[in-house]
């Protein structure tokens, strides 16, 4: 029997047509698992088998599909293959058997309860399985590969899109174009789920008038599983497979089927399985219709009152908030959601308008629409924000809805963190293995495990990060010369590629959506002195910028445009590049080799901003907004904010003032840094400050780091770690 504090272990169905020899039969058991994407050594195994297939694929189901049979036994042959082969396996047995000696394990050995159940519309763990379109799903990603790392009993619960988010490609007229390529599921790292009886798992959703099915997947995330809910099955009718077709869909109906899907589908998938959560974790308010169905089983389980019930959901519910803009906080018609809502009125003997009451936002009530960010914070015992400036800025906004506070402020500040294994570059990853020790993973979250890193020699920093931005610029001139063909441009200009971009100019990464309050344009505002900037003799800099504008985004795929148009100048070419189809890929090449990270959102907006994150790790350097996660980060000499004071409410004004400071600090602060070298080529100045940045961000903004507090700060005390009053319970509107 596994340990009460075990993760879950879901049995699947084997339908990759994959034959591999007995020797090798622990190749389908790691192309299975996402462990690979955070381990390098798994990676290059899988390269190895055929180098030419991970390239164009870079996911192991899919080049295992490919591989003849003469070739694995050339294969077998290999000595150094098969060493490969042997390490790989036996770290990765290692890494799975090791729960036990976990952190969770040896911190909370009393644990007796279930999982946490963690819900996301969106999970980003890999480029070749698109879940995700953004931030959000990236920190999905990293907290269920934290919480593997680190032994926790959690269980991830998503959608399966078909579809997934859009990919982009620029034409060249620089507008963007979107398409939507359909996933084959038998070809990717995702297996259906079997139940106890040795059958698939799929349950049935009521939506108005019908129900409708959906089929589980597994995706395994280390130790971690992560369930995740397929329409696209024979059972539905054809107007209702897709509505796991899509992520983000415009259409607000088909939205809230989604969610309805996540939600309500979510929680039957568990209990198809047999899991019983000990505490359940709606990340964002996408997946908050989950407590509706808790609600009816409180009810079902003898909570005679809605009042009751609602008590009983309460109680080890934790609602994380991100977004403080109204669009990313969902909301529906009234008469829309009471279609939806009416399903649940009859078991929870209760009228539609009551249940539309849980999810009013206003303060005193009104006739508002239904907005789940409401609907979750008056079920959830417990709200958190992703960074402090967030929480403070979401009590603001909740405060008349939000939980009593019983010695804790009543929106929890837990900031994000990132997976550092997953967005450490393979030159810094080895260079910091060589200076703080093999194993200074395991205390990543130690100030003392980054402090070493003030010893390693500035030409070996340096020379790491160098690496890793030549190899930012050949996959940029790759990605352009791509880019030009389609293009129709001359096999001359396809070779005038091949000069592009100096690995010692000054580069500057820029990489998020394209949402309007992100403000992409803000360094474009005043184009005289940009091109001054770029076109400096002898101070000269590059820019490297990747995003998405939402399909339904007019003025950010204009912006997009004018970039484009930028980049084409006889005189600035090869000064500013936008990279197409931003993905984890194209991020993880950005944050690696950029030698300034920049952010510039209207501030407070931001909810945290990881990308600053990941880019400090590696030594690159963040100049941004004091907004998100930067507050608590920045000290004067790890970086450089961008402060242009405050406009009282005038966002024309405010971003006037940004952009006059944002060039301030780059002509007279951030340019003359880079530049002033000495002896080896190196410049002391700089890389003082990036050790400094890898100091103080390495070990308080790691994923390792979030996903302790939460178990510390939430978990625990919500599954029964702690007395009752510590527990606050939500006021009443």
């Amino acid at each position: 029997m596994a340990e009460a504090s075990a993760p879950p272990v879901i049995p699947c169905f084997q339908v990759a047509e994959i034959e591999l020899p007995d020797e090798l039969d622990r190749l389908y058991d790691l192309a299975y698992n996402l462990w690979w994407t955070w381990r390098p050594e798994a990676r290059h195994l899988f390269a190895s088998i055929d180098s030419g297939s991970w390239g164009r694929y870079r996911n192991p189901v899919e080049l295992l599909h490919d591989v003849d049979r003469s070739h694995w036994e050339l294969l077998l042959e290999s000595d150094p293959f098969m060493e490969r082969y042997a390490a790989v396996r036996q770290a990765f047995d290692s890494y799975l058997a090791g729960g036990p000696e976990s952190w969770f394990a040896r911190r909370f050995e009393g644990w007796r309860g279930g999982p946490v159940a963690y819900f996301s519309m969106e999970f980003g763990l890999h480029q070749s399985l698109p879940l995700y379109s953004g931030g959000l799903g990236v920190l999905s990603g990293d907290h269920c590969k934290a919480a593997s790392d680190l032994g926790l009993p959690f269980v991830g619960v998503g959608l399966l899109y078909r579809r997934g988010y859009f990919q982009q490609s620029i034409d060249a007229d620089g507008y963007q174009q979107h398409f939507y390529p359909e996933s084959n599921f038998h070809r990717l790292p995702v297996r259906p789920a079997m139940d106890r009886r040795g059958r698939e798992v799929v349950v049935r959703v009521p939506l108005p008038g019908r129900e409708v099915a959906a089929k589980v997947w597994l995706a395994q995330v280390g130790r971690v599983p992560l369930l995740l809910l397929d329409t696209d099955v024979t059972d539905n009718d054809p107007a209702d497979r897709p509505i796991t077709g899509v992520l983000y869909v415009r259409g607000r109906e088909m939205r809230l089927c989604q969610e309805m899907i996540l939600g309500v589908g979510g929680l039957r998938a568990l209990a198809a399985l047999g899991i019983e959560p000990a505490v359940w974790h709606l990340n964002e308010g996408h997946s908050s219709l989950l407590q509706l169905e808790r609600l009816r089983e409180a009810v079902a389980g003898g909570d005679r009152e809605l009042t009751e019930a609602l008590a009983r959901v309460r109680r080890n519910a934790l609602f994380t908030t991100h977004t403080t803009v109204p669009a990313g906080n969902e909301q529906f018609e009234r008469a829309l959601a009471g279609r939806y809502l009416e399903p649940w009125t009859e078991p929870l003997g209760t009228a539609a308008e009551r249940l539309l009451e849980l999810g009013q936002a206003e303060p005193g009530g009104g006739p508002g629409g239904f907005n789940l960010t409401a609907l979750a914070i008056r079920t959830s015992a417990r709200v958190n924000g992703v960074s402090r400036l967030n929480s403070e800025v979401a009590e603001r906004l909740w405060r008349h809805l939000l939980p009593a506070a019983a010695g804790q402020p009543p929106v929890l500040p837990i900031t994000n963190g990132v997976h550092v294994p997953t967005w450490l570059g393979v030159e810094m990853r080895t260079l910091l293995a060589r200076h703080l020790g093999g194993d200074w993973l395991e205390d990543q979250q130690l100030p003392r495990s980054w402090e070493r890193v003030a010893a390693i020699p500035d030409h070996e920093l340096w020379g790491a990060h160098q690496a890793q931005k030549e190899r930012l610029l050949r996959f940029t001139r790759s990605r352009l010369r791509e880019q030009y063909a389609r293009h129709g441009h001359s096999p001359d200009q396809l070779r005038e590629v091949a000069e592009l971009f100096d690995p010692g100019m000054l580069t500057i990464g820029f990489a998020r959506r394209f949402a309007t309050y992100k403000r992409a344009a803000l360094l474009f505002r005043d184009l005289g002195r940009l091109r001054g900037l770029l076109a400096h003799a002898e101070r000269p800099v590059q820019i490297f910028m990747a995003g998405k504008a939402h399909p339904a985004d007019r003025p950010g795929q204009e912006l997009i445009r004018e970039i484009f148009a930028l980049s084409r100048d006889g005189e600035l070419r090869g000064r500013v590049v936008f990279l197409e189809n931003y993905d984890m890929r194209v991020a993880r090449m950005l944050v690696q080799g950029a030698d300034v990270w920049l952010n510039t959102p209207r501030r407070p907006l931001e909810a945290c901003g990881t990308s600053g994150q990941k880019a400090a790790i590696n030594g690159v350097l963040n100049c941004s907004i004091l907004d998100g996660w930067w507050p608590e980060g920045y000290d004067g000499s790890n970086g450089w904010a961008i402060d242009g004071g405050n406009a009282a409410g005038d966002d024309e004004a405010q971003d006037e003032l940004d952009a006059k400071a944002l060039f301030e600090v780059l002509e007279q602060r951030i340019v003359p840094a880079f530049y002033e070298r000495e002896g080896e080529g190196v410049a002391a100045g700089w890389v003082a400050r990036m050790k400094r940045s890898m100091i103080t961000v390495g070990s308080r903004f790691t994923a390792s780091r979030m996903v302790r507090e939460y178990a510390d700060r939430a978990y625990a005390p919500l599954a029964g770690h702690a007395t009752p009053e510590q527990v606050p319970q939500p006021v009443e509107s």
